[in-house]
């Protein structure tokens, strides 16, 4: 049976998206991430609502319209809008995200 919490890579260079199940305008991906953040002046601008919550480890987004970080931890999640621009400026080692992109 499949796991969230099965083959995670250790030594991951870039984050890793897996699309888990979908159909028509919904995705749900699991992303895994080890550290990595966004790059410098780089801004996430989906034509989607995402809906994301960590379930091990922890993170922090910047939303453009606002002046602090949002910090996520197990069990956080957070709605995001359609082009409402972000970034992701910290992660955990071994942080899973599960993420629904509708």
């Amino acid at each position: 049976m499949p796991n969230l919490f099965a083959d995670i890579p250790r030594d991951l260079p870039d984050e890793l998206f897996e699309t888990l199940a979908g159909a028509g305008p919904v995705r749900i991906e699991r992303i895994v991430s080890n550290g990595q953040t966004s790059p410098e002046g780089f801004w996430y601008d989906q034509t989607e609502s995402e809906w994301v919550v960590v379930l091990q480890g922890s993170a922090r987004l910047r939303f453009e319209d606002e002046n602090a970080d949002t910090e996520l931890g197990v069990g956080d999640h957070v709605l995001i809008a359609p082009h409402r621009r972000h970034r992701v400026t910290y992660t955990a080692a071994a942080t899973v995200w599960l993420a629904v992109f509708f």
